[in-house]
């Protein structure tokens, strides 16, 4: 799956000439802001239930439990656009294991920007297969994003604002730029996360929500 998406983001250096969390040269501390997504798996999504009869959610009917684990993202931030591959493993486990079996569970990709608006969203499925007498089976999938970096910049003037040095005595040296409402917008606006979970219907994240 590929998402390309028209998305605000930067790298952003705080502070140049220093590493990450280190003093300058001037005294200050130093920070960088990576134009790459932070991937996880949104709350309740991580994990899907399968019951026999599909109406039913005690605890004896069900059928299969699925989790998805070891999510990690790549991201390549080198070129014209930012690439995220996202991988994650999915385990699986049936409580009936005497015949063979082959399962489709659906699964997504979203592109959530400041942290509550979701830019986009693709749906897919990963297969697992369970030979006859196995309980157990375990699966690796994949899904990337796309951004164009044209259209991934702070505005200029922002981004002055956030990187300008200032010394004490300066009248907003202990000022936070991010305590500005236009600024705090700006770089919401350029936050995002690649996000991936099982594609769960509302029956199924209510079970997850209260289990």
């Amino acid at each position: 799956m590929k998402l390309v998406l028209p998305l605000l983001a930067a790298a952003l250096t705080l502070a140049a000439c220093a590493k990450t969390g280190e003093l300058d040269a001037t005294g200050g501390v130093s920070a960088v802001r990576s134009a790459c997504p932070i991937v996880g798996v949104p709350a309740g999504t991580g994990d899907m239930t399968l019951f026999d009869p599909p109406t039913s959610q005690a605890e004896t009917a069900i059928d299969l439990v699925a989790n998805m684990t070891q999510v990690r993202g790549t991201c390549d931030d080198t070129g014209a656009d930012i690439g995220t591959t996202v991988t994650f493993v999915v385990q699986a486990r049936r409580v009936r294991y005497e015949a063979a079996r082959d399962v489709q569970l659906p699964y997504f990709i979203a592109v959530v920007r400041g942290g509550s608006t979701v830019a986009a969203k693709q749906v897919g499925t990963v297969s697992l297969h369970f030979d006859a007498g196995q309980p157990r089976a375990q699966t690796t999938a994949t899904a990337t994003t796309t951004v164009s970096r044209a259209e991934a910049t702070l505005p200029p003037e922002i981004r002055d604002r956030l990187t300008r040095r200032r010394k004490a005595g300066d009248e907003d040296a202990a000022v936070d730029p991010l305590s500005q409402p236009e600024v705090r917008a700006a770089v919401a606006k350029a936050s995002f996360e690649a996000l991936v979970g099982f594609q769960l219907n509302d029956a199924q994240l209510r079970y997850n929500a209260t289990r």
